[in-house]
């Protein structure tokens, strides 16, 4: 008989590590003011003071229609700043980094590309009451027949189940859907599972604590979860979060017509959404939040080196700073005063004057030696 030990561990998911993904904010104090290291940032006080404040503005409602510019020299930390942004305004906000030069491609318009980040930026938060069957599984019977193109092989045709709770017990009986999906999801007896009412969508959620196989087996992979209280035909509140972008993607398949050209050829029919589709999109998430079922929360697309976008992008910023649904838009650059790409005029950080005239500028500076010899022993100290 082979020994099992258990073995006390402290790890709880595998995270990649990059460049800032140890930073959780921007360093503060209660006041505002910058802590020498603090929340894996290191030096640039002024700075992150600066983005407390924006913060505070952003949190407030007082940052609409406005951007905000990270000016500085290379690696003094811009990128670490808007993630820090990011990070001070809750944890699960989206945010999105990309470089200027990736607006740039022959198969898709500039203005698509900063579409599309844009909405990925913006989470909508759906709240959503279903009916659904739940209940530990206490006996299942399914039913099989000929398939109806090789009669030696049996298909699902049906499935009867018996669902209990600690309020009740019923017995239901489902078509060859739901059948295939208790087979492949391989469902038996003791499992708890709840079946939506309206699509028949199954979902395993482990092992009763209350079933035989919850009390006999100490070692099994299925996670173990309670007997669900109350009936079995209950409704539940669920609560799932997309994307703007995905919801676009979503609609716009839905518009094809049942998927045959995705059928025939893999791919979707064209690499660009229309305006159509994001418009009833952005009507549809309107009438969930104003009817209380949806909320949204905006995330931060920060595009590094922005000095590389043209006047067409930068007027479609300015633009787009002006609508509804916008996440919070933050440039970076280490540019001086230089020429607007596709123009002949020079401005400040090469950006127009109408988008600076309404943007929050962030200054960084170059690391003395105090601020690198701390950045140091403070990598030291994360890698132990």
């Amino acid at each position: 008989m082979a020994a099992i030990k258990e073995m006390p561990t402290k790890v709880g998911r595998f995270e990649r590590i990059g460049a800032h993904t140890h930073i959780k904010g921007l360093g503060l104090d209660k006041n505002l003011k910058a802590i020498k290291v603090k929340d894996g940032m290191v030096g640039q006080e002024k700075a992150r003071e600066a983005a407390g404040l924006v913060v505070q503005m952003i949190k407030e409602g007082k940052l609409s229609g406005k951007t905000v510019i990270l000016a500085g020299p290379p690696g003094t930390g811009k990128t670490a700043i808007a993630v820090a942004i990011s990070r001070e305004l809750g944890a699960n906000v989206p945010f999105i980094q990309m470089s200027g030069s990736e607006i740039y491609s022959s198969e898709r318009k500039k203005t698509e590309v900063l579409i599309e980040a844009i909405r990925k930026c913006l989470g909508v938060e759906i709240h959503e009451m279903r009916k659904v069957y739940e209940g530990e599984v206490t006996g299942i019977d399914i039913q099989t027949t000929s398939h109806p193109y090789n009669p030696y092989q049996k298909v699902p045709e049906s499935v009867r189940i018996t669902l209990k709770t600690t309020k009740q017990e019923k017995t239901i009986e489902a078509g060859a859907s739901i059948a295939q999906q208790i087979i492949q999801q391989g469902i038996t007896e003791g499992n708890v599972i709840h079946i939506d009412a309206e699509t028949g969508r199954v979902a395993n959620l482990g092992l009763s604590l209350e079933s035989a196989k919850g009390k006999t087996y100490d070692v099994d992979t299925s996670q173990k979860v309670p007997r669900p209280t109350g009936d079995v035909l209950k409704e539940k509140e669920f609560v799932y979060t997309l994307t703007l972008a995905d919801m676009d993607e979503i609609n716009a398949r839905s518009r094809m017509g049942g998927g045959m050209f995705s059928l025939l050829f893999g791919g979707a029919e064209t690499k660009e959404i229309d305006t159509e589709v994001r418009t009833a999109v952005d009507e549809s998430v309107k009438k969930l939040v104003d009817e209380g079922n949806a909320f949204i929360h905006p995330g931060v697309l920060f595009i590094d080196d922005s000095h590389l976008l043209d006047l067409e992008a930068f007027s479609f910023l300015g633009r787009a700073l002006e609508s509804e649904l916008v996440p919070i838009i933050i440039l970076a650059t280490n540019r001086g005063v230089t020429t607007i790409r596709g123009t002949d005029v020079k401005s400040p950080m090469g950006f127009p004057l109408d988008l600076v005239d309404r943007s929050v500028i962030i200054a960084t500076d170059e690391y003395d030696a105090e601020s690198i010899k701390e950045s140091s022993v403070s990598e030291r100290e994360r890698k132990k």
